[in-house]
């Protein structure tokens, strides 16, 4: 019955802020072909999914915080290596949480947006 996860959608406060973090820290494909809702967004290619940028003044589900704390919520995207999505933020200068030899058998690396939303970068131990 259920084939796959399509998207997850992320409310973001400034759209412009947002695609310089998810465009050029994570290198993220920006796809042309969103429909022209009558609000602001901005949907990214990671593998055969998406990740949908919302900008909704009255969201609920906005952090309030740019603390990294990979036991609030978060999405998980699987990478080849951690470590390159580690050498991108740190380029960058972007706090990390980095979890080479975590507990769950790969490595993990959790980041938050500038809004707040928690990413865990997964993959592989090397």
């Amino acid at each position: 019955m259920f084939e796959a996860l399509h998207h997850v959608a992320l409310v973001v406060t400034d759209l412009e802020r947002a695609k310089r973090f998810y465009g050029e820290v994570l290198g993220l494909e920006l796809l042309p072909d969103r429909p022209a809702f009558p609000f602001p967004g901005a949907w990214y290619a990671i593998g055969e999914d998406q990740l949908h940028l919302i900008v909704h003044e009255g969201a609920k589900t906005l952090r309030g915080a740019t603390t990294i704390d990979s036991r609030d919520g978060h999405f998980a995207v699987r990478v080849r290596d951690a470590a390159e999505v580690k050498a991108r933020l740190d380029a960058a200068g972007w706090p990390c949480d980095d979890r080479p030899n975590s507990v769950t058998g790969w490595h993990q690396l959790f980041a938050a947006d500038p809004d707040g939303n928690v990413i865990e970068f997964n993959s592989k131990k090397t």
